[in-house]
């Protein structure tokens, strides 16, 4: 009987009412061709084009516990995505509602409580959890995660238990087979008693590599030991040329499904049931995914380069070597109008998402808000001297109470704005800045000028504040001898973020 045929969904949807405890939408693993986790490789434009190709399931490319706990949740309307942002701005993690209950977050962890905290972060956003306990590269396992974890079955049924009764979606594990039948067998019956959805087994020690062939009957023998749903994965190179082999090295592995790493990162329509299609259709399908997701052209030229491989010495894909942007990769591939085209649209839904928030901002505010068009710039000022440090001055010489800065932070672009108050009226600019000092300068600057006050310009003659610094006796407030006067202005800050700004997945 083909496994997908009707009769096999029909028996999906009632193992998956059976043995689930999460939530109704939840992905069931039986009857799958899925797309392997695969570093640099499984970016939102690939996994979307696995889709497109007729992947059921997605899995991201591992991504470690300590850098996505750095990163904060942020809508991105302008692409319609949901975006997990490094300090640094850099998009670690991006997906999107076309993906949203088929792609698996895999992460890489060797902390039960780091694991769980990730997992909340984005489970709302994803259909599943997974962790990479199969990895043999060295910067995976050398912080004791990825293979490392196979030789701690402890920890190992730590994380797995704690995110399975921590979420609400449902938790997977990647794993490789160890060097005894019998150990692997153990291992995954300790793995399933955790209550995961699914093991995906990687048919491979975690010292062999690629032009190793992959052990089916060691994943065969998993199959039959396990009532889990099994994902054979490591047919690539051996096995799996096309459609058809996915469903030849289901039935050598007795497996439940079938994940695809290499052969799926050189030929995405590997997952199409009427055949793969021809390699320039699938480039140009990649690219266009990678444009309009402004996937970075550094990870979009590296897929390419896994898709094209004997052509890169070719005319185009030494163009291709040296492209650097992803304007250039467009008109490498004749797609310089999709690129212009793409980018314009992209543009002008930026500048009416701008303007939209910029009237419903304008409507919300109190009237008693003072606004003044005005920039701070750092060079018309003498060093150390600010228009923050006037304006305290100044509340201190006429006894008021000292200002108090609230500063927002807007979604689409990660600008900031901030409002000052000072005797009871507020003040901002009209302008975003790139940074909350920046929107708090400009702020002090719109209360100084409406105030008619100096703000220290090098312009202004005598700046009170130069003068005071010239004084032995005065130096201390900007030298650092009085700390506390300097923690008094940086106490006074109230910065105020909207819910959609922050970590809302964390629970």
């Amino acid at each position: 009987e083909n496994w997908r045929a009707a009769g096999g969904l029909g028996t999906e949807a009632g193992y998956c009412k059976k043995v689930m405890t999460v939530n109704a939408a939840s992905l069931c693993f039986r009857n799958k061709v899925i797309l392997a986790p695969m570093v640099r490789v499984g970016t939102l434009p690939m996994r979307l084009l696995a889709l497109d190709y007729g992947a059921d399931i997605v899995y991201c490319e591992e991504l470690i516990d300590l850098k996505m706990l750095q990163c904060k949740r942020v809508v991105n309307e302008v692409l319609g995505t949901v975006d997990f942002v490094a300090p640094n701005e850099r998009v670690v993690f991006r997906t999107c509602e076309r993906e949203k209950d088929s792609v698996v977050f895999q992460m890489g962890t060797a902390d039960a409580q780091r694991a769980l905290t990730v997992a909340r972060l984005v489970e709302n956003d994803v259909a599943g959890i997974d962790v990479n306990m199969g990895c043999p590269k060295e910067y995976s396992t050398k912080g004791g995660m990825g293979a490392a974890l196979l030789s701690d079955p402890d920890k190992i049924e730590s994380i797995l238990t704690t995110l399975v009764q921590g979420v609400c979606k449902p938790v997977t594990c990647k794993i490789r087979i160890l060097p005894s039948t019998e150990e692997t067998i153990s291992l995954v019956k300790k793995i399933e008693k955790t209550g995961v959805a699914a093991i995906a087994v990687h048919g491979r020690k975690k010292e062999e590599r690629p032009q190793h062939p992959v052990h089916c009957d060691v994943i065969r023998a998993i199959s039959e030991a396990v009532s889990v749903p099994v994902i054979a994965n490591g047919g690539s190179h051996d096995l799996i040329k096309d459609y058809s082999d996915l469903e030849a090295f289901r039935q050598a592995t007795a497996a439940s499904s079938v994940m695809v790493a290499r052969a799926a990162m050189w030929n995405p329509s590997i997952f199409r049931k009427e055949g793969s299609q021809p390699l320039n259709t699938i480039v140009q399908e990649y690219i266009k995914y990678a444009v309009r997701y402004e996937n970075h052209y550094t990870n979009t030229k590296y897929c390419l380069c896994q898709m094209l491989r004997e052509q890169l010495e070719n005319a185009q894909g030494k163009k291709l070597h040296a492209a650097q942007s992803l304007q250039e990769i467009c008109e490498v591939f004749e797609l310089g109008s999709f690129y212009k085209e793409t980018s314009a649209l992209l543009e002008a839904r930026k500048v009416s998402l701008e303007t939209k928030d910029q009237e419903e901002d304008d409507q919300m505010e109190d009237a008693d808000v003072i606004k003044m068009a005005v920039k701070f710039d750092k060079r018309e000022y003498p060093p150390q001297i600010t228009p923050k440090m006037c304006l305290l001055e100044w509340c201190r010489k006429e006894k008021h109470l000292q200002p108090v800065y609230e500063t927002i932070e807007r979604p689409l672009d990660r600008l900031f704005r901030s409002v000052v108050t000072v005797a009871n009226q507020k003040y901002r600019s009209t302008f975003w800045e790139k940074s909350k000092k920046l929107a708090e300068q400009a702020a002090a600057i719109a209360c100084l000028r409406t105030l008619g006050l100096p703000e220290g310009k090098w312009s202004e003659e005598a700046s009170h504040l130069v003068n005071k610094r010239k004084r032995p006796d005065q130096e201390p407030l900007l030298n650092g001898e009085h700390k506390d006067e300097l923690a008094a202005e940086a106490t006074c800050k109230k910065p105020h973020f909207p819910p959609e700004t922050l970590d809302s997945g964390i629970s």
